[in-house]
């Protein structure tokens, strides 16, 4: 038996320690993948604050402040339907930069970390 076991206990005590082999390197560093949720964080934020954020606004001048609303931007125009028709390219807006940031920030972090786990396991396999 293995890891000092009796016969009538037939699992590993909580503190033995897993056979060698059954260890695995965590793929990337830990760094990197601290920094990749912290990039995939500030990304939900940005996008959730710029498209919730708006909405939130047009429901709170709508609640408080109504009459702000039915002033004329233009002739005919509210500025409450001018809002509301906003909040199109607003949510457009959030979706580009959502995709933007993850372009330039959160993708290449996870490609560099997919590559380092790609190749400790071409490492792992070749022994």
């Amino acid at each position: 038996m293995s890891y000092g076991m009796s016969p009538s206990y037939p699992y590993p005590p909580h503190h033995a320690a897993p056979p060698p082999d059954a260890r695995r390197p965590a793929p990337g560093r830990h760094s990197d993948v601290r920094r990749l949720r912290g990039a995939y964080r500030r990304q939900r934020r940005v996008a959730t604050f710029a498209a919730l954020g708006y909405f939130l606004l047009f429901l709170g001048l709508s609640a408080f402040a109504p009459s702000s609303l039915t002033g004329d931007v233009t002739a005919g125009l509210p500025l409450g339907l001018l809002l509301a028709l906003l909040q199109l390219p607003v949510t457009w807006l959030a979706i580009a930069l959502y995709e933007h940031t993850a372009r330039r920030t959160v993708d290449p972090l996870a490609d560099r970390i997919r590559e380092e786990s790609e190749a400790g396991a071409g490492r792992e396999a070749a022994r």
